[in-house]
């Protein structure tokens, strides 16, 4: 499932509107060890290249995840009730994404 990256920054914009969050910058492009990744002080969201070619729904908990941390610095109790909320089985994504990142990544 290949999606165009206005795709993609549609979607983010999406999930921002959702979640009351205003955002100034987003970038698709290769990261090397992360899937994103989220830059308060310029409010500059980057997202690796690679959610382009993966499900909707890796997209969407990437694309959440990162917001979260707009107003949520951890992965605490908060962070991760507000994921149940927005994504429901949030925690099986997850699972997929850890399972891809150890093939991918050398964490």
């Amino acid at each position: 499932m290949t999606q165009t990256k206005e795709a993609f920054k549609a979607r983010v914009r999406e999930w921002a509107e959702k979640l009351d969050i205003e955002i100034k910058t987003i970038s698709i492009r290769p990261i090397k060890n992360k899937w994103a990744s989220y830059t308060k002080k310029s409010q500059l969201l980057i997202f690796n290249l690679e959610l382009l070619e993966m499900s909707k729904k890796i997209g969407d908990y990437v694309i959440v995840h990162e917001l979260l941390h707009f107003n949520v610095p951890n992965h605490g109790k908060l962070w991760k009730s507000l994921m149940l909320a927005y994504l429901g089985d949030y925690e099986k994504i997850e699972k997929r994404i850890k399972m891809r990142c150890s093939r991918d990544f050398k964490e």
